[in-house]
């Protein structure tokens, strides 16, 4: 198994990606961001048609920065869940006509679990470290997972309500900061002073994280700064700071928490808002406290792509796993469960 396609289509990046082993030879994305800023979010049909104007220049861009050709590629790996099911459609089924065609083995591949290889990317020639604990942070998804292998998951917490991406692009858009709301909030911050407003901290069981209240406690704050009058560039600088404080605290010190609890010496922040400047100075700084050691991808990994998706492939079909032909794509599959479910399988 040498040369592994990846393709990932579950939301606004339509992404192709060509794997060596675990070599990255290619990876493109191309992103619908501007497209979808004119309506402040994803609109799920406009997602769908880019999808299907883009792919196909896409696989060949990919195949042409590797230098490799169609009948070079071994193995498949898309993404199949979870995602918006109409763009996850087209990218299924590209993999499945390109699988045919070439007489190739394809495996569907869950995209949170692309998301944990991507903190492997940059380092091919070393071991995947297990157990290691999984931080995944992105717009529809904020869960704590231990890894304990290749396809062997444990949720240990998750977002109760919001995940924290989507406070990001909801406190931005209350703003009026722009889409995608994360690095807007990110730039503003450095600016401002986060000890200038106070925004509480859920307290919620366990490893699980909450972000109504704190979106609802910013919402409260600038309908009052604006009756007042007070709502002025540094003002914003400093509630991007303040609200950005507020969501990480809970982040560190969960992730830090059940590494201790557990005995798991390492750690790594997945996603999106794992590209996030200030999540990755204080994690970094309370990971070199506590000895463990961390893995975050560059930015460029951090968000949707097919290289993860091609790596996660990679270990599967080299176990010899390969679906057929009637695979479908689902809007929502859980990655893990809890120890404390009735089967503790993954779904993966």
């Amino acid at each position: 198994m040498r040369y592994i396609l990846g393709i990932e289509t579950s939301c606004d990046e339509t992404a192709a990606a060509v794997l060596e082993g675990r070599r990255v030879c290619a990876s493109i994305v191309a992103s619908q961001v501007d497209l979808h800023a004119q309506w402040g979010g994803v609109v799920p049909e406009a997602a769908a048609r880019q999808h299907v104007e883009r792919l196909n220049p896409i696989l060949q861009q990919a195949l042409d920065e590797a230098g490799v050709g169609w009948t070079d590629i071994d193995g498949i790996a898309v993404t199949n869940r979870p995602g918006l099911v109409g763009a996850l459609v087209v990218g299924l089924a590209a993999a499945k006509a390109l699988a045919f065609a070439l007489n190739r083995p394809y495996v569907g591949v869950h995209h949170l679990e692309g998301h944990l290889y991507s903190a492997f990317l940059e380092t091919p020639d070393a071991p995947i470290p297990f157990p290691h604990l999984a931080l995944i942070v992105s717009g529809g998804h904020t869960e704590l997972v231990l890894a304990r292998g290749h396809g062997d998951y444990l949720l240990l917490g998750q977002t109760l309500d919001d995940a924290v991406g989507e406070a990001f692009d909801k406190t931005a858009r209350l703003l009026r900061l722009g889409y995608p709301g994360g690095p807007q909030i990110d730039q503003r911050a450095r600016l401002g002073d986060p000890t200038a407003f106070r925004f509480p901290r859920a307290k919620v069981e366990g490893w699980n994280f909450s972000y109504s209240g704190l979106k609802t406690a910013v919402r409260r704050e600038v309908e009052r700064l604006e009756a007042d009058d007070a709502l002025d560039e540094a003002t914003v600088n400093h509630l991007c700071a303040a609200f950005q404080q507020a969501a990480l605290e809970p982040l560190i010190h969960h992730a830090l928490d059940a590494a201790h609890a557990l005995g798991v010496d390492t750690l790594t922040v997945v996603g999106g808002v794992a590209a996030n400047s200030a999540l990755q100075a204080q994690m970094r700084a309370a990971c070199q406290q506590a000895g463990l050691t961390l893995f975050i991808p560059p930015p460029r990994y951090c968000t949707d792509n097919a290289a993860m998706i091609a790596l996660a492939g990679y270990f599967r079909l080299r176990a010899g796993q390969c679906d057929d032909y009637d695979l479908d794509a689902y809007a929502n599959a859980p990655l893990a469960h809890r120890q404390s479910d009735t089967s503790t399988a993954p779904n993966a």
